[in-house]
């Protein structure tokens, strides 16, 4: 009885945990306007740049460090760990005396920010029934867009009369509330024993039997997050460069985040019902599509729909990449393969800013923007189909990760 009740706040909590991740997507590009006019520390566009990168290294460090601890110390305690680091070093921000100590706490701030997803979603896996853990985790990943929605909201309403450093106290405060709820409330997986160190999982991963997996997982999600973090930073500018006015450019990044919660929870509901791999190779399918698509000049509305279109494709593919590695994985291992999955993928963040920036300084990017994002998107594809069954039996593993087996909790590999 007392699990099942401790079930029902994990879907919530974790989902909060993640809409933190949203607001760090965003917070950046709400305050870099006013510290560049306001010339803060001295601030240019090389020093924005820097600070945004150490920040998505930060992120990948925390996701390969925390991603693997989890396995070691437990989902609920890394999970509470991560929360509280992420919220004690970003209101510290708001505090910053140089850019200096800005870039450095927000790499801090990354660390712990980089292991919530993994976390969380291992945790909401583990406590999904059997082969049903793409709906829990597309569902807890519109987290990740309504923090971004939100903290663009906040910014239009809080920085002009409170000033910039506001937005970091505010960024911080959801802990006030959601770590108590968490320490209180959040249950610890039912199928972790505790009994694991941590490098065994990590060795475990590019053992054979799952080294063809892990590898293709990484890949894929490296072209998940650059498409990702590539077209939320330059879709306006791309559009910019094709012709069309500002505001247009800017409504069609609200349509492409509308897409995405659409997508998410979309492709989750199919996701439960047929095999992982063919949903997930068909959503990056579809990106390359209406990626290619928008390489050509449409008319308004068909733009509008296309560019919706993206959206659900785009951020879904990568959510479903998520869902795939949680049913191949044993629970021995689940959390450090996340991790990993999840901190390749940051690599991938910050090569997408980086490729769209370089394609605009060349001239280049209306059409060639797009042609590079769907090439992106195909070599995802390609990624994702290579995923075999895993057959390796780790030490304390109740069942295999096959595809053809029934797992519960333990083990959710059925349709995968």
């Amino acid at each position: 009885m007392e699990l099942v009740e401790g079930r029902r706040w994990v879907r919530p909590l974790c989902w909060s945990a993640v809409l933190l991740d949203g607001f760090d997507l965003v917070v950046l590009g709400t305050i870099t306007p006013v510290l560049l006019s306001g010339k803060v520390w001295g601030y240019t566009p090389d020093k924005a740049a820097t600070v945004a990168t150490v920040g998505l290294v930060g992120m990948t460090i925390g996701a390969l460090l925390i991603g693997t601890v989890t396995d070691v110390i437990g989902r609920r305690r890394a999970l509470l760990v991560a929360v509280s680091s992420f919220s004690v070093f970003t209101l510290l921000c708001a505090f910053a005396p140089s850019v200096e100590v800005f870039g450095l706490l927000r790499f801090l701030a990354g660390l712990g920010l980089g292991g919530c997803l993994p976390t969380a979603i291992t945790l909401v896996t583990e406590h999904s029934p059997r082969g049903r853990n793409g709906g829990p985790t597309t569902l807890i990943m519109t987290g990740y867009h309504v923090g971004a929605v939100l903290t663009a909201l906040l910014g239009i309403l809080v920085i002009p009369s409170l000033g910039w450093r506001a937005m970091f106290v505010i960024g911080a405060a959801p802990a006030l509330v959601l770590f108590p709820l968490m320490l209180r409330h959040l249950p610890e997986s039912p199928v972790f024993k505790g009994d694991r160190p941590g490098l065994d999982a990590v060795k475990s991963l590019l053992r054979p039997g799952f080294r063809r997996p892990t590898l293709a997982f990484w890949i894929t999600s490296f072209m998940g997050l650059l498409l990702v973090y590539g077209l939320n930073t330059w879709l306006p500018q791309i559009m910019r460069e094709a012709g069309y006015p500002l505001g247009a450019a800017l409504s069609l990044l609200l349509v492409l985040n509308a897409g995405a919660v659409v997508g998410l929870l979309v492709a989750g509901r199919i996701a439960d019902k047929v095999p992982m791999r063919p949903v997930t190779l068909g959503w990056f399918a579809g990106a390359t599509i209406t990626l290619a698509l928008l390489s050509i000049r449409l008319p308004a509305p068909v733009l509008y729909v296309v560019v919706l279109l993206a959206g659900c494709f785009v951020f879904a593919a990568q959510v479903l990449v998520y869902a795939y590695v949680g049913r191949v994985y044993s629970a021995d291992n689940r959390a450090t393969g996340l991790g990993w999955t999840a901190g390749v993928g940051r690599l991938g963040a910050i090569a997408g800013p980086i490729l769209g920036g370089a394609l605009l300084s060349a001239g280049l990017a209306f059409p060639w923007g797009f042609y590079a994002f769907a090439f992106v998107g195909l070599l995802g594809a390609i990624a994702v189909s290579l995923v075999e069954r895993v057959s390796v039996r780790l030490p304390g593993e109740r069942r295999t990760a096959d595809r053809l087996g029934k797992t519960g909790s333990t083990g959710s590999a059925e349709h995968a």
